[in-house]
């Protein structure tokens, strides 16, 4: 199943508890009406389990709570597997979405995550704890949150690559 440009897994209930929700930005957007100004609220969330699962979530509502409810729900419905190698990745990934371009590179151990809040937060998510990361254009959190997800669902492991390739790796 693919929700835009990226690949989703089909979750259980039983992962679905499991997984923890992260709030990464509140916007908050007027319209102008007869009796003065009202306000409505967007919320960008992620869920992950920190092992492996990560979801990317975004609602509207009249009030901050109803809208960080609704994306949490849009999040845990498009949780997406992603490969690690311990705590890194297993090689550089580019990722793109709009007008940003997130480059992710693997880290040796103890380096931490070298990234900014949104990157970041999907990042920790996911179980990633080393790696570095650089947003080139845009860094509207929405669009860099799309992109590092579709960074993260370019990642292959060395058996994935084997497998689709039907060759022996040195």
């Amino acid at each position: 199943m693919a929700k835009g440009n990226y690949t989703l897994i089909p979750i259980d209930e039983a992962l679905a508890a499991d997984v923890e929700d992260d709030v990464v930005a509140i916007n908050r957007s007027a319209a102008v009406v007869k009796g003065g100004r009202r306000f409505s609220f967007s919320a960008l969330t992620v869920v992950g389990n920190k092992n492996g699962l990560v979801g990317v979530g975004y609602g509207k509502g009249r009030e901050v709570p109803m809208a960080i409810e609704k994306s949490v729900k849009d999040a845990r419905k498009q949780i997406m597997r992603v490969c690690r190698d311990g705590t890194t990745i297993p090689h550089p990934v580019n990722g793109r979405f709009c007008s940003t371009k997130v480059r992710l590179l693997p880290a040796a151990p103890g380096t931490g995550i070298i990234a900014g809040k949104a990157v970041r937060k999907v990042l920790e998510r996911a179980g990633i704890t080393d790696i570095l990361t650089k947003v080139y254009g845009s860094t509207n959190s929405l669009n860099v949150v799309k992109a590092t997800m579709m960074a993260l669902d370019q990642l292959r492991s060395r058996d994935q690559v084997v497998a689709l390739r039907g060759v022996e790796l040195a």
